[in-house]
């Protein structure tokens, strides 16, 4: 009797083992499903990280621009700001 009663208990623990691991929360299935959320969550990322490079790169070429604009005005026309003073040495 003995026996059987630990052979019961052990085919309930693997019956429960077993259900945990293709139904319950980390089974198989979900695992899968959270695996394919990711995947779509970084590519939304990727997307997302090109928009902000792209974002970046414009916000360099209008600060570059913008420079590159006041230093021929400033070299080639001789153009100053407000209340500055420019001095021209000539060699």
């Amino acid at each position: 009797m003995n026996s059987r009663l630990v052979a019961a208990l052990l085919i309930g623990l693997l019956v429960v083992l077993q259900a945990q691991l293709w139904l319950g929360r980390g089974s198989i299935g979900d695992v899968a499903q959270m695996q394919q959320k990711l995947d779509e969550q970084k590519a939304r990322n990727a997307v997302a990280q090109q928009g902000n490079e792209q974002l970046a790169a414009e916000v360099r070429d209008l600060q570059e621009g913008l420079d590159t604009v006041e230093e021929k005005a400033r070299s080639e026309l001789g153009m100053v700001k407000p209340n500055e003073i420019l001095v021209q040495i000539v060699k």
